[in-house]
């Protein structure tokens, strides 16, 4: 094996050599207090085995392996006693596509609730997801985090919609919170905590429908939000009635829910007129720009750069579409 570069900057490969570790962004160990070294070493590729379920070994890894090529492999990958891969997927598979025989490992023992959270946080920290990925790695790692560490602050998993006085009580004890799950995340991540506990309540609360739904593109964040205030098996009779609704009117069909039942939401949901996705899509983009107009003409703003000639085309053909709409499809109105 070649490539390998530790902190000496040579391409010889520390064999044997042990660090102690405790796992990121997981600092507070949940372990006692003696710390379990972490040996680094060499392993044939072949050794080692892709058994855990955070691994992502198909992702494009082109501009990494150009970086092995250059700089050599920094980090080591991270394995446990058996060789079961838990940290390093990307790098494993850059390697193996560069033909690399050996990979250097470092070397974990610790219990299966720590080797999960070591692979969660790899995902969380190095790997992008898309939505639901990030929500589940969030919502398991506060499960295990917990366990591990039952004295620190609870995420708070309660789908009720808290009152102005109960927001303001959150919002000073999220400001002293230094120890659950949300605020050890957001210090790693760079997330604020609201949107780590939006992400976990949205795994934890929403039903098997729903994040089918969200994964086809059908369902947004902010109207999950609002269902997941259902039981799962509400939810499940809710989804279509909200499939081509507005967020404003999926509240109130969610609150008809809660209030009435299925039957209650049905009659709300009958009542609404859909709006055209172009339509809700052209409200706020058409605000910004009256906004924006009407600052430049009280203040007489003038730019004679080199966009001006681009700016006034699109300004005339808004203008000619909206001549043509309010005489037709707008007419007296």
């Amino acid at each position: 094996m070649t490539g390998w570069k530790g902190s000496t900057g040579t391409s010889r490969f520390p064999r044997g050599r042990s660090v102690p570790i405790i796992p990121r962004p997981f600092r507070r160990s949940p372990l006692p207090k003696k710390e379990t070294p972490v040996i680094v070493t060499a392993r044939k590729l072949s050794e080692v085995k892709l058994n855990n379920e955070y691994l992502r070994v198909d992702t494009d890894v082109s501009a990494l392996k150009k970086s092995l090529e250059s700089v050599g492999l920094i980090n080591p990958v991270t394995v446990n006693l058996e060789n079961e891969l838990l940290a390093g997927a990307r790098r494993f598979q850059a390697v193996s596509e560069l033909g690399w025989e050996e990979i250097p490992v470092q070397v974990v023992d610790r219990d299966e609730l720590v080797q999960e959270l070591i692979s969660i946080d790899e995902n969380l920290v190095r790997a992008p997801l898309n939505h639901l990925q990030l929500e589940k790695c969030l919502n398991r790692g506060r499960e295990l985090y917990e366990s591990l560490h039952p004295t620190a602050n609870k995420v708070d998993l309660s789908a009720e919609e808290p009152t102005g006085e109960e927001k303001q009580k959150q919002k000073e004890l999220d400001e002293q919170d230094e120890d659950s799950f949300a605020a050890i995340t957001a210090e790693k991540t760079g997330l604020s905590k609201s949107v780590i506990k939006g992400a976990i309540k949205r795994d934890a609360l929403a039903s098997d429908a729903v994040k089918k739904a969200r994964g086809a593109g059908e369902l947004n964040a902010t109207k999950t939000n609002e269902i997941i205030k259902l039981d799962k098996e509400k939810q499940e009779e809710i989804l279509p009635l909200i499939a081509d609704k507005t967020v404003k009117e999926t509240r109130k069909i969610v609150a008809a829910a809660k209030a009435g039942g299925v039957e209650a939401a049905v009659e709300v949901s009958a009542q609404v007129v859909p709006l055209p996705r172009e339509y809700s899509q052209i409200l706020s983009p058409v605000k910004r720009v009256n906004k924006n107009i009407t600052r430049i003409l009280v203040e007489e703003l003038r730019y004679d750069g080199p966009e001006r000639k681009k700016i006034n085309e699109e300004l005339r053909q808004l203008r000619d579409n909206l001549v043509q709409y309010f005489e037709t499809i707008g007419a007296g109105e």
